[in-house]
């Protein structure tokens, strides 16, 4: 091959590289899976009334099969920070008054 065509194969590698590695950054940032809650309002903390718990909780609780500890609990802990974080379990970043309650045995309370 010429010195050229192998310079060309070079740059042409290292650009695939880092645009894979530019992805892998990206997707990262966002989370688990790809996930970001931009929308603070609607999972921040304080962001729902109390009798929004129990829809909220049956949402997040959805398909756990330890349904009623888990209602039980979010219930509990949605009451005490007004807000529940998306999805049906993680994302507790969204709402740190849910992720830092913990057990006595250090432990997450929370959900």
């Amino acid at each position: 091959m010429a010195p050229m065509a192998n310079k060309f194969i070079a740059i042409l590698i290292l650009t695939l590289v880092t645009i894979s590695m530019l992805q892998t950054l990206v997707i990262a940032s966002h989370g688990h899976g790809g996930h970001h809650y931009d929308n603070k309002s609607k999972y921040g903390p304080g962001s729902l009334k109390s009798y929004q718990c129990p829809s909220q909780c049956t949402r997040r609780c959805s398909q756990t099969q330890y349904h009623k500890p888990c209602m039980f609990f979010c219930q509990k802990c949605c009451n005490k920070c007004l807000c529940v974080p998306p999805g049906y379990y993680g994302n507790k970043a969204v709402c740190p008054c849910y992720n830092n309650w913990k057990t006595q045995q250090g432990g997450p309370k929370c959900p």
